[in-house]
């Protein structure tokens, strides 16, 4: 069985096919995104020389300070161009800022797989010589929740709503239990309570007894993991993280792992005609890590370090992903 066969321990076989979630309600989302978003971005970079890039939905401050060299590998490298990065408030306000034009580049799989035809894909990250990430369901250490079947009657915390790790693939993974996820991301499940926020307050909920546990990404779950906690193989392979283990608290057990997921593509969007676009591609893939560290600012911590260099890939590779959106009712095209 390959590791994309195996992601679950559930004991359901069959994936229920809800049907797309309704156009109106996503393009509700969309307008709510876009207004949160139009408040910090300019008038876009086309006519002013600026780039904006837009860092995936977290923490501003931690985001801004996490791609922190990514942006001055850009500003140092690339003549007649300035930089700026903006953190949308949700995946929801990236792409109608890419269509409106006030950003050029993003660095998120939602907005790629949802317009495909209309971003140029750079390539996807690698940090740790690995292009690859997981999603990972961790509880309290002294919790007898086991697997994903577990889940049914608890209280779950989840990321954003359309995170890929924080969200899509474990309602996936929990439909392919037997649990019924109702409307799920978008609206109420049915088998357990849920909530969404973002991948740090999702952990948070868990330590502070508010949740049962929750869904995260590897290199924001990993760290509260104790040091030598056991993972799959296929963790051990293709990983990042592992050497970040028992460096956080609270202290959580990993309960489910899925299979690789390729980590988040850097893009940009078809429309930006500019000389640049195709530099900055070149810049991104021809980093390695002393390329990197020569951009680091002062007092950078290099273990939230989320790139190195870009590895050449394509929309068929995110592929999976597009398969479990659409299982769990969402049509990234909507």
């Amino acid at each position: 069985m390959t590791d994309s066969q195996s992601e679950t321990t559930g004991t359901g076989t069959g994936t229920s096919r809800r049907g797309f979630i309704a156009k109106s309600a996503v393009a509700a989302g969309a307008v709510t995104g876009l207004a949160g978003c139009s408040g910090v971005l300019g008038g876009g970079g086309d006519n002013q020389n600026t780039v904006t890039m837009l860092l995936t939905p977290g923490t501003p401050a931690d985001a801004r300070r996490r791609y922190k060299p990514v942006q001055n590998l850009l500003n140092d490298e690339i003549d007649g161009a300035t930089f700026e990065m903006e953190v949308p408030t949700d995946y929801s306000a990236i792409l109608p800022a890419l269509k409106s034009e006030q950003a050029e580049i993003g660095m998120d799989d939602v907005t790629v797989l949802s317009e495909p035809d209309l971003m140029d894909i750079f390539g996807t990250t690698v940090t740790g010589g690995s292009a690859f990430y997981f999603s990972m369901m961790v509880v309290p250490p002294e919790s007898n929740i086991s697997g994903p079947a577990d889940v049914e009657g608890k209280t779950w915390a989840f990321a954003d709503r359309l995170s890929t790790s924080g969200s899509i693939f474990a309602l996936y993974t929990l439909q392919e239990a037997g649990l019924d996820i109702g409307g799920a991301p978008k609206e109420d499940p049915v088998d357990f309570d849920g909530s969404w926020t973002d991948h740090d307050q999702a952990l948070q909920r868990v330590g502070e007894g508010q949740a049962d546990g929750a869904t995260t990404w590897g290199g924001n779950g990993i760290p509260h993991l104790p040091e030598g906690h056991e993972v799959p193989d296929r963790v051990d392979e293709k990983s990042s993280f592992l050497d970040t283990m028992g460096t956080e608290t609270p202290e959580f057990k990993a309960v489910w792992w899925s299979f690789p997921i390729p980590k988040q593509p850097m893009y940009a969007r078809k429309s930006w005609e500019s000389d640049i676009k195709a530099e900055v591609g070149e810049v991104l893939r021809s980093s390695d890590q002393d390329t990197i560290e020569q951009h680091y600012p002062t007092d950078y911590n290099e273990d939230e370090l989320p790139f190195t260099t870009l590895q050449e890939t394509s929309i068929d590779d995110y592929q999976p992903i597009i398969e479990r959106m659409n299982a769990v009712g969402i049509d990234p095209g909507a």
